[in-house]
């Protein structure tokens, strides 16, 4: 082994520290809180139209709002006449304009239903719904609740993502081991073969999530997936990105068979580094990084994240199955050691993107405790804790009698390995969670919006409301909004509120409502008790003009 082949021990370690030091600090701002205006977010038209039948599916859904929304992540949806999501992703919003991409639908005729909840200024979450028709309305409509992902396909995907980021250490470090820590005269078959295992694996995985993708985002089973739903997720930017991979991977194994025969070509071995650092970006282009406050920050930890996540957990099973049990003490007392100090740098590395990626992400230590994703992190970490413990004590192994026995280090970097699967399963479901940046941002919304808020249609109008607090007493203020079906401000001539609660035998109560500004109204609503209350709104826009609509609202 050449000393050109160790990290050299002298490195300047500190200009790492000064880096990631500053890459933290300049993060720091996103952890303060938002100053929230004073206002209330009210639709003031959509694209298509509310109730309107057009003759083709359009590409997008446009909703316009009297002021700038921001978007909950997962929280706005189009569903379909066959009752599948056909949203591409969450919504983009441009100012006071929420912005929605649609797929082609498999089945285009009938009704469409467009739910959306987003955050108002004043960090009230504001929900709501309405319907369109391509052709004719269909008989009946599919309901909200049918689209749930469902939970097969999230274990599926997660299945996918772990398999990734398993071929990915798999191939990483055989590869490592043969262009490094291999002496010269040991046979390239074993590694190789790991190395191509590791290679199919993941491509196995990046083929599976980008079928999965389907599914995952129309809410139908694993095996429910249409050409048209496929062909465009394949054009979508985490379906090029992924193929993208699929491209990478055959390019690498172009790559490792020319090294096979040309075993010192020095630009074979660049350009497959190359290659390698080209792939690790597609992970960061397909997930969460590319949607944060800050995505060339993290996107770039990702890949450094990746990047040493793979040296060093492929390099010590790839150490672990063709090194230690074959080397002499001798050869290990060369080897072992320049394993460590790369080992070193890479975990350096690791735990310092992770920092930044989990300052970005969570946003505030609560978020740590209060979510799946922070909960989830705080699991990574115990993880990561454990193996660096084990880490540490190898390479107090290595620096005192490296070689001279290997059992007991044999074992230590056993454990790491076995810990170190553990992380990339909790990586994997980390992948699926929701930011707990962006739990928090809904958690807080929904806690500062206690009431109750919704749209109902009429053939005549489309009413939004809210009602707050919605509890028990007699000060629950109405506030409500009037829309013709095509999303224009509707003037009311009368607004009339009742609120039932049968179970309890209590008959339509009247709640005075009195006209405001011309399309909205404005009152109070009492209740007594507790209970699954009935409301029914009769709005009235001319002397023979006038619909009823009726829900239902849980009382506390």
């Amino acid at each position: 082994m050449t000393s050109a082949t160790a990290v050299r021990a002298g490195r300047p370690r500190r200009r790492f520290v000064v880096g990631a030091a500053a890459i933290v600090g300049a993060l720091a701002v996103l952890l303060g809180p938002a100053t929230p205006a004073q206002a209330h977010a009210v639709i003031t038209a959509t694209s298509p139209a509310q109730g309107s039948v057009v003759s083709q599916a359009p590409r997008t859904v446009q909703l316009a709002f009297n002021e700038p929304v921001r978007v909950i992540a997962g929280r706005t949806q189009v569903i379909a006449p066959d009752g599948k999501r056909i949203n591409a992703g969450d919504p983009v919003t441009d100012g006071q304009r929420l912005t929605v991409t649609l797929r082609d639908p498999a089945r285009p005729l009938g009704t469409y239903v467009v739910s959306y909840r987003i955050i108002s200024a004043d960090n009230h979450a504001i929900a709501g719904a309405f319907t369109f028709s391509v052709g004719a309305p269909s008989a009946t409509t599919a309901g909200i609740g049918e689209v749930e992902t469902r939970p097969g396909v999230q274990a599926a995907v997660a299945v996918a993502k772990y398999a990734g980021y398993a071929g990915l250490t798999l191939t990483v470090g055989p590869l490592l081991v043969l262009l490094v820590f291999r002496p010269r005269r040991w046979s390239w078959r074993g590694p190789l073969l790991l190395a191509s295992v590791g290679g199919g694996v993941l491509a196995a995985g990046t083929v599976a999530s980008l079928w999965l993708q389907v599914p995952y985002v129309s809410g139908a089973g694993v095996f429910d997936v249409s050409g048209t739903e496929l062909r465009q997720t394949m054009v979508s930017g985490y379906g090029l990105a992924l193929l993208a991979r699929l491209g990478l991977i055959v390019a690498a194994c172009a790559v490792v068979a020319y090294l096979v025969r040309a075993r010192r070509s020095r630009a074979a071995r660049v350009g497959l580094a190359v290659v390698g650092l080209v792939a690790l970006v597609t992970w960061p282009l397909a997930g969460h990084p590319m949607a944060s406050a800050v995505p060339a920050v993290m996107a770039s930890a990702d890949v450094v994240h990746l990047a040493g996540m793979s040296v060093w957990v492929g390099g010590l099973v790839a150490l672990l199955a063709f090194v230690v049990p074959r080397a002499h003490a001798r050869q290990l007392r060369l080897i072992l050691p320049v394993w460590s100090r790369w080992a070193a740098v890479a975990v350096y590395w690791l735990v310092a993107t992770g920092v930044v990626q989990a300052l970005v992400q969570t946003g505030a230590l609560g978020q740590l405790t209060g979510t799946v994703y922070g909960r989830l992190l705080l699991v990574k970490v115990g993880l990561v804790v454990a193996v660096l413990a084990a880490a540490a004590y190898a390479r107090r192994l290595v620096r005192r009698r490296a070689g001279d026995s290997a059992r007991a280090l044999r074992f230590t970097m056993t454990a790491e390995a076995g810990i170190a699967a553990l992380i990339l399963a909790a990586s994997s479901l980390l992948t699926q969670a929701t930011p707990a940046r962006s739990a928090g941002v809904e958690a807080a919304a929904t806690a500062t919006a206690k009431g109750f808020v919704t749209t109902l249609n009429s053939n005549l109008y489309a009413v939004q409301f809210e009602i707050f607090p919605a509890q028990v007493g007699e000060y629950n203020t109405f506030h409500g909004f009037a829309y013709t079906p095509e999303g224009k401000p509707l003037d009311v001539a009368e607004w009339k509120l009742t609120a039932a609660l049968p179970a309890a035998g209590i008959e339509p109560m009247d709640n005075p409502v009195g006209p405001l500004l011309g399309n909205q109204g404005l009152g109070n609503v009492a209740f007594p008790i507790p209970g699954q209350w009935t409301l029914t709104l009769t709005v009235r826009t001319s002397d023979i003009d006038q619909a009823t609509v009726t829900t239902t609202v849980q009382v506390r």
